[in-house]
């Protein structure tokens, strides 16, 4: 059966798909989504209710919600449907579809993922980063009072695509920069594609080997993707898959390298260039991470429950959940958690789309926007910056962005052992109210989340805003500004800039 249909329950409310869904979840009448794009992030063949049912396929689907129906139909003919009902709450269903498709493997990724902040050298340098350069950064972290964490060589630190080694002119001692780095207390980290500069030598050297993905006529594939044209590695190939491991080898061993950012690899850039099977390929990426503890993705498919960091795709720097600003943060993190992808991560600090921080001034930077972002950012499970705060911020704003990152730090031994916790039982470290606390209406809230099961976060998300209202679940709150509050309740509370607003359950 590769079509299925099923009449909705009294106040039933679904999720699922993939989180960085045209729609906001969850999902309302006239709501349709079609899983052969994954809109550049993460996703799963699952539907999940808050009345315990749930629609699982092995396979990308379409799905329309009407008024009174959820319709799904395979985009795969021979695909069938699973689908289950009384688990009564969204908990529930949650654990049996993860204990049963995707059960976790009992580790998680490095856990200075969770104790220390990430920086990211994208915006800072584009494409032109050096060895000076990323040392400067570094250098300017600790200078500026941030802790050291994960430092993530974004893009070009190597001379081709496809040519993982460091570009001699631009790093010329990069062994003696990573011990450096080490020094300092930093982890490295460096960005990756599966995809290869055209008639490059690499390039002809994987031709040869029937490394890369072809055509019908057995000329090599190119495709297009947000930085140009490519050949494609055939990551189905295991002697291709072998090969690159090969490569990040020499990295990780005779250079000390400590993990990759694995970027691109979404299946639309396969599909449009013809390649079959592009979410197995998607697939295949993610796998090629679990060699390694420090490993980040963007775009993933079916890899819910292994030790991976899994970060939200680019958001811009605006406030607006429509505009896919700071606002859309907390939704998709929660949809993370309620798809299996637990050890997730926001986007940059301030979003990432780099032309918002000009250098030489102009843009449309919003110091305020900046610093709400960074609360946002502080109790997710991980957090990363990019934009470098010193360079952006008056020393007021500074402050307030750095209490984010301290916040962070000083919890990072609790999220940590909330991460262990996860990867014995499957659960998400970031959660929604009503996956805590069922048959309360707390369905429609999106804005703040709960952290566990005892910390409450509640960042502001408008610009100008100086309080919000939060929804205190049953029990007794404390908040970080030592105030008491007994739940259940909606309550407005103070939140100036200086604040970002949580509390934890006594």
């Amino acid at each position: 059966m590769n079509q299925i249909e099923l009449s909705l329950l009294p106040d039933e409310k679904w999720w699922g798909g993939a989180i960085n869904s045209v729609n906001f979840q969850p999902y309302t009448n006239g709501s349709s989504e079609s899983l052969s794009d994954l809109r550049g992030n993460c996703a799963m063949p699952l539907l999940l209710s808050n009345k315990g049912r749930f629609i699982w396929s092995d396979e990308p689907f379409e799905f329309l919600f009407s008024a009174n129906s959820l319709s799904a139909v395979s985009l795969c003919p021979n695909a069938r449907f699973e689908t289950g009902e009384g688990y009564e709450t969204l908990r529930d269903v949650y654990l049996h579809v993860s204990r049963t498709f995707f059960p976790t493997t009992g580790s998680i990724p490095d856990p200075m993922f969770f104790r220390t902040p990430q920086y990211n050298t994208w915006i800072e340098m584009t494409y032109f980063s050096t060895q000076e350069r990323v040392l400067d950064y570094a250098e300017n972290i600790l200078k500026h009072g941030f802790p050291p964490g994960i430092l993530m060589i974004d893009t070009l630190w190597h001379p081709t695509y496809g040519n993982w080694v460091f570009d001699a002119g631009r790093f010329p001692k990069p062994k003696e920069m990573i011990v450096r780095l080490h020094q300092m207390g930093f982890k490295v980290m460096l960005w990756i594609i599966p995809y290869v500069t055209p008639d490059s030598l690499t390039f002809r050297q994987l031709r040869s080997k029937g490394y890369l993905f072809n055509k019908h006529d057995g000329e090599p594939v190119i495709l297009n993707w947000w930085d140009g044209y490519s050949a494609a590695l055939n990551l189905t190939n295991p002697e291709a898959v072998v090969w690159l491991h090969e490569r990040l080898d020499e990295l990780v061993n005779e250079l000390g390298v400590d993990g990759f950012k694995f970027d691109g690899g979404q299946p639309s850039n396969y599909a449009e260039a013809g390649i079959p099977a592009a979410h197995t390929v998607t697939q295949a990426w993610n796998r090629i991470g679990l060699r390694y503890p420090l490993s980040e993705f963007k775009d993933s498919w079916k890899s819910a429950g292994l030790p991976l960091a899994q970060r939200i795709r680019d958001r811009t720097h605006e406030w607006s959940r429509e505009a896919e600003g700071l606002a859309s943060l907390v939704p998709l993190g929660l949809m993370q958690g309620l798809l299996g992808y637990s050890f997730n991560c926001p986007d940059m600090v301030g979003g990432g789309e780099y032309t918002s921080f000009p250098t030489g001034g102009g843009g449309n930077f919003d110091a305020e926007l900046f610093v709400r972002y960074a609360q946002a950012s502080a109790l997710f499970p991980m957090m990363q910056f990019s934009a470098a705060p010193w360079r952006l911020l008056n020393a007021e704003h500074l402050a307030y962005c750095l209490a984010a990152a301290q916040l962070h730090s000083r919890m990072g031994d609790e999220i940590l052992a909330l991460a262990q916790e996860s990867a014995q039982t499957g659960e998400p470290i970031m959660r929604h109210l009503a996956y805590v606390y069922p048959d309360q209406g707390y369905e429609m809230i999106s804005d703040q989340f709960l952290l566990g099961n005892d910390i409450l976060v509640a960042p502001v998300v408008e610009k100008g805003a100086v309080s919000r209202s939060i929804v205190f679940p049953p029990g007794i709150w404390k908040g970080d500004d030592g105030s008491i509050v007994l739940g259940a309740c909606a309550v407005e509370v103070a939140a100036p800039l200086s604040r970002l607003p949580w509390y934890r359950k006594v």
